[in-house]
């Protein structure tokens, strides 16, 4: 019997019936129509997932707090539920934080697949002008697999010293000037440095950054479109983070690993490397904690079984073998462990062995609760006063630490337009829906320093909308759709003067304030 877990037939219209076809939602119709598409979707029950019971746990993720952007579950290599919450949507990447490192650590199996290096290799063979002058025997002895697993013997995180580094200093001189306090392999301390040193480490083997390396071994097998890994300085991809794809090219990633490195009949990634990378290669903690079952190259073991691809705020690519699925979410949570929890406890016990009689008026309701998941803007008045007072008006700001040198606002029917300009860079203009998203004028990427300080990382489209608090206070909400996280400006308007007030949207969620200083200002006559 052929393993289902590698669906080697791309899904065409002909592969399914018309009644399952009218079952699901009109988007993946037409994708399903349209021809071959990478992950074949089918009605829950027929992978053994009752309708109902994703409506439950579509309960409890709304009753949890936290903050899904997107879901997608997949049994026995076929999409059984998904879902992107408004304004988020299918086809925008999404941040992966440090879901990042499990694509370093496959572009290290496939270097060393190709022989460029082994896992036993010391470090040191690879940076030999920029090693100290004093080599000590645990710096010796730290090898490849030692990065991989996180037990470098740093006694701290490495990768702020990194981004520190004076000016021109390479980050492989400062990772290896550091003191190795504690021998290599001998205990578990969670270091995106050594992330970064893998990173590094692919392009001083192949001559490419493990972006580019990745590309045909990868990207190319799995239909990964559009990706975006930043670099440093040097040009080395940052490998603990700031990798973005789309949702479903997270599943492709959990399902490849699934299926043990296999993709339409190829082997894209050898499965002893697939075995090595998602084992337990060291303890990493007590097994109360969700991360404290064990550790292997760049994975995390899962409590119920089975390993993730894991990122700060939620970005998950988890693999449950023993069920034959993948679960891929991309989220803003404030709590990790009960994002995780949620799939423990009310996804994985939904999962039967044996197909279920379908059931259209179950899976009826679940198509439309899954379409209609949406976080809704602010919303309490549609107008003030002040509207005509300020519109089209520059207000000239006072000396900020964002060098923001101007702000103005300009309303017409169901919009507001915002627009920044910073000294010596063009005007940024954000287009706000008055109780209402609004990305239409939003799809050129807004810059990341847009008022950041480093909490957004990466240029974005912006979901943007607008209410008036008061006839004299006017709430911006920024949806940055492309990273994890979101901002809104409190506008105080009192005659010719303006308070900007910021709240980010992690401090939101936290119900902590803003750590950033408000900007003031004066009309400009």
């Amino acid at each position: 019997m052929t393993d289902r877990r590698v669906f080697i037939k791309q899904v065409t219209s002909s592969a399914i019936s018309i009644g399952l076809l009218q079952t699901l939602p009109s988007f993946v119709q037409a994708k399903l129509l349209q021809g071959p598409f990478p992950l074949p979707r089918s009605t829950p029950e027929i992978q053994g997932i009752s309708s109902a019971g994703i409506s439950k746990f579509l309960i409890a993720i709304k009753e949890s707090g936290q903050e899904f952007h997107s879901l997608m579950i997949l049994r026995h290599g076929h999409v059984v539920g998904e879902a992107w919450w408004t304004p988020y949507s299918s086809e925008h990447r999404q941040q992966l934080y440090s879901l990042s490192k499990s694509f370093t650590s496959t572009a290290i199996g496939l270097a060393v697949a190709e022989g460029h290096l082994s896992v036993e290799d010391p470090i040191i063979k690879f940076f030999p002008e920029l090693l100290p002058d004093i080599i000590s025997d645990n710096l010796a002895a730290l090898q490849v697999k030692h990065l991989l697993s996180m037990s470098v013997g740093h006694a701290n995180d490495s990768i702020l010293i990194l981004e520190a580094s004076a000016p021109g200093v390479l980050w492989e001189k400062t990772f290896l000037s550091l003191p190795v306090v504690f021998a290599p392999g001998s205990q578990f301390m969670y270091n995106s440095g050594a992330s970064y040193m893998l990173s590094s480490i692919v392009k001083r083997v192949t001559g490419k950054t493990a972006h580019e390396f990745l590309k045909p071994r990868l990207y190319d097998p799995l239909e990964i479109k559009g990706a975006t890994w930043t670099e440093n300085f040097e040009g080395i991809n940052m490998g603990a983070s700031h990798l973005r794809m789309r949702t479903e090219d997270i599943a492709k990633f959990g399902q490849l690993y699934l299926q043990k490195g296999n993709w339409n009949g190829k082997q894209i990634i050898p499965e002893a490397w697939v075995k090595a990378a998602s084992s337990k290669q060291i303890d990493n903690g007590k097994s109360d904690s969700s991360w404290g079952y064990g550790y292997g190259y760049q994975f995390w073991l899962n409590p119920p079984g089975g390993f993730r691809a894991d990122g700060a705020f939620g970005q998950f690519s988890m693999v449950f073998p023993e069920l034959d699925a993948v679960v891929a979410i991309t989220s803003e949570s404030v709590s990790t462990k009960t994002t995780m929890q949620i799939v423990w406890d009310h996804l994985l016990p939904e999962m039967k062995a044996v197909s279920l009689p379908e059931n259209n008026t179950d899976h009826n309701l679940l198509t439309k609760e899954l379409s209609a998941l949406k976080y809704d803007p602010p919303m309490i008045s549609t107008s003030s006063a002040t509207a005509d007072k300020i519109d089209g008006k520059k207000f000239r700001l006072d000396k900020n630490v964002f060098n923001a040198s101007a702000v103005s606002f300009s309303f017409k029917e169901g919009e507001c337009v915002f627009t920044l300009k910073e000294e010596s860079k063009p005007d940024i203009m954000i287009t706000n829906g008055i109780h209402q998203w609004i990305r239409k004028g939003n799809l050129k990427p807004a810059p990341h320093s847009l008022f950041s300080l480093r909490r957004i990382d990466f240029d974005s489209i912006v979901a943007a909308s607008a209410t008036w608090q008061n006839e004299n206070t006017l709430l911006l909400t920024w949806r940055f759709i492309e990273t994890v996280h979101g901002d809104s400006l409190t506008c105080i308007f009192d005659e010719d003067k303006i308070t900007i007030k910021f709240l980010f949207s992690v401090a939101r969620m936290q119900n902590k304030p803003d750590d950033r200083a408000d900007i003031t200002g004066k009309m400009v006559v």
